[in-house]
């Protein structure tokens, strides 16, 4: 079930301002089936579900005419604050597949990793095409089964959840297990103490040498 937000529609080109002091910031919802809709929505309602939701999951869009199934396509943050304040929602037509970059989670502990070695992650999201209502939040690697340095997951060996398709070839690396190169130290140079002895001998006579 898709999580739902309530979002209002708004004048193009109202301040945003004014939508701050409100707690509330625009945004628009668009797709290849539905036309571009100015909406204004809660900012904290936005912020949550972009921390537990991600851009990945499903938003229902309800205050409308009709809801609107969307995907969270592009946020602007503030450079400052860091917060939110602008998205763009991609609407999804209903009956259609849609494609998305899914995080990956890595669960687990690696026996390789427990020893000493290293974990590469060379996959950190999949490209997967499925409806919208199979829509993963996100997918799990489980780690456990690298167990010696050179073993590798391949997306051929993900558990996909039911109706979803990778986009991304099987023969791909997900993850290895890598030695951990350590760098030899540098050799300390050691002074050579029959050089200095011969060079303080020859300031000494030099100083001898030199009238008064």
């Amino acid at each position: 079930m898709a999580t739902t937000l309530s979002v209002e529609t708004r004048a193009v080109g109202k301040a945003a301002r004014k939508l701050a002091k409100s707690e509330r910031m625009p945004a628009i919802v668009y797709g290849p089936k539905q036309e571009a809709i100015a909406i204004s929505l809660s900012l904290r309602d936005f912020v949550r579900i972009l921390r537990d939701e991600g851009e990945s999951s499903v938003i229902e869009l309800t205050g409308l005419k009709s809801p609107i199934q969307a995907l969270i396509h592009d946020v602007d943050h503030d450079p400052v604050t860091n917060l939110p304040r602008h998205a763009d929602f991609y609407a999804i037509a209903k009956g259609a597949k849609v494609e998305v970059a899914v995080p990956l989670s890595f669960i687990g502990e690696s026996a390789a990793v427990k020893a000493g070695a290293n974990l590469v992650k060379v996959l950190h999201e999949l490209e997967v095409e499925t409806a919208p209502e199979h829509l993963p939040h996100e997918i799990e690697i489980d780690i456990s089964v690298l167990e010696n340095i050179g073993d590798q997951i391949h997306v051929r060996d993900i558990k996909l959840p039911h109706g979803v398709v990778s986009l991304i070839e099987a023969d791909e690396v997900v993850a290895l297990i890598q030695e951990i190169e350590i760098e030899p130290e540098e050799p300390v140079a050691t002074p050579d103490m029959d050089a200095i002895e011969v060079e303080q001998k020859g300031k000494a006579e030099t100083e001898e040498e030199t009238p008064a």
